[in-house]
């Protein structure tokens, strides 16, 4: 059975082959080019990026790794030329392995998604 209770991103990232391994880390260093400080946590087993909120996540599969989030329809409509080609649902994009990795269109969705958390409106920490 495969290992569950990563305690970490790089935990996550050992277990794959080298090229995925790649692929994920070659994202994750995008993010932090772009979001300096984003907390890095393991959500759903899966690696999360934290700012001002729930950024991104990622993870890695046999045949692709996908990029999720429930998307904006603002996002989903922002990108949704460069998404044509992929298989795209309402929160994850699947980027196939055997393909380039779209460095420029991550790093874009990426730049959205970080102005999308900071035009939120902040929680209020006190309940009624």
């Amino acid at each position: 059975m495969a290992k569950t209770d990563f305690k970490n991103i790089d935990e996550y990232q050992a277990e794959f082959p080298p090229e995925i391994r790649e692929r994920m880390e070659t994202i994750r260093k995008i993010i932090h080019e772009i979001v300096p400080g984003v907390e890095e946590v393991i959500s759903y087993q899966i690696p999360c990026f934290k700012y001002l909120g729930y950024l991104i996540y990622y993870a890695g599969f046999p045949n692709h790794v996908s990029i999720s989030n429930p998307f904006s329809a603002e996002f989903l409509k922002e990108f949704e030329s460069e998404l044509k080609n992929y298989k795209v649902s309402k929160s994850v994009i699947q980027l196939p392995n055997k393909d380039e990795l779209p460095t420029e269109m991550i790093a874009r969705m990426i730049r959205f998604r970080k102005q999308e958390n900071e035009q939120k409106p902040p929680k209020s920490k006190t309940k009624k």
